[in-house]
């Protein structure tokens, strides 16, 4: 038998380990130009080879036929030209019924049997989330709905630190339970950077009777700026220590991605101590993070023979 081999920071490897490597799914959204498209692809092309459960493609405030159309051409570009299962993102706020009817009719036709199934979030300048009257009123009325129009693969979300809406832990507890009993068959964490904060969420979800598989988002921090922003209107809180790992390091974006990358790896990696064995990335479209990451994981491009 091979020795045990230690490498930096801990980490072992054997092939063993990557032969139980986690599984891993990746989050793309619609590009909105030529150059964002070209990066899109070369970024699919990076990791496609690491054999994904499944990608999603997000989809913009609002869940009418205007703002999911990009999401479908992308999806459907990337279920035609790759080998990859792709996952669409269906949004309710501001859409009435028949849109998304429609919509998921059109996805069904199109041969996807994946959805991510969301309130969404609401347009620029809107208050406080209220249902459209034609509409579907919260996630699990849609994910009902997805039900009666096919046999969807239907995910949802789960939030370790509370919806920003919701009035309690337990409210939102509660709602991820009527979301999974609706049909969903899988929950996908907002991301998060304490990994006692996804742990603690995950005993309560247990305690609370949900044992349909939730699964850990991962925001490797591509511009700790950007991340900010993005955790300020999710609830998501940014522990004092990342700040300052991250201190500095704005005009230096070489450190910067090294920083990153071990940061989302450990978290990974303390994850999987727990047993936590799927993760889901949130890309940015972006490759180098997600794929450095996957590595440090055991994730490896599969070897074919010649």
């Amino acid at each position: 038998m091979s020795p045990r081999q230690e490498a930096p920071g801990g980490v072992f490897e054997t092939p063993a380990d990557r032969a139980s490597a986690p599984q891993v799914s990746f989050e793309f959204f619609p590009p909105k130009s030529a150059a964002m498209k070209q990066r899109l692809w070369e970024t699919i092309e990076r990791l496609e080879p690491l054999g994904p459960r499944f990608i999603s493609v997000t989809c913009g405030a609002g869940g009418s036929a205007s703002g999911a159309e990009p999401t479908y051409e992308t999806v459907c570009r990337i279920g035609s030209e790759t080998s990859l299962n792709t996952t669409a993102h269906l949004t309710i706020a501001g859409a009435t019924r028949d849109d998304i009817d429609a919509i998921a009719s059109r996805y069904w036709r199109a041969g996807i049997r994946r959805v991510v199934a969301l309130r969404g979030d609401l347009p620029e300048g809107i208050g406080c989330y209220q249902p459209h009257p034609q509409g579907y009123a919260y996630a699990a009325d849609l994910v009902e709905g997805l039900k009666k129009i096919g046999d969807f693969e239907v995910n949802v979300a789960a939030y370790p630190e509370v919806h920003p809406d919701a009035p309690s832990a337990g409210f939102d507890l509660d709602n991820l339970k009527r979301k999974l009993d609706a049909g969903a068959t899988r929950a996908i964490t907002q991301f998060f950077f304490g990994t006692d904060v996804f742990l603690r969420f995950l005993d309560r979800a247990r305690a609370a009777g949900i044992e349909a598989p939730i699964v850990p988002g991962i925001m490797p921090v591509v511009k700790f700026a950007t991340i900010a922003q993005f955790s300020a209107k999710c609830g998501t809180s940014v522990p004092d220590w990342l700040a300052r790992l991250f201190d500095g390091l704005d005009d230096d974006p070489a450190t910067h991605r090294l920083v990153a990358a071990t940061v989302a790896a450990e978290q990974c990696l303390r994850l999987r101590e727990a047993g936590v064995n799927e993760f889901h990335f949130y890309t940015m479209n972006r490759a180098d993070l997600t794929l450095a990451v996957c590595h440090m994981l055991g994730i490896r491009p599969a070897v074919t023979s010649a």
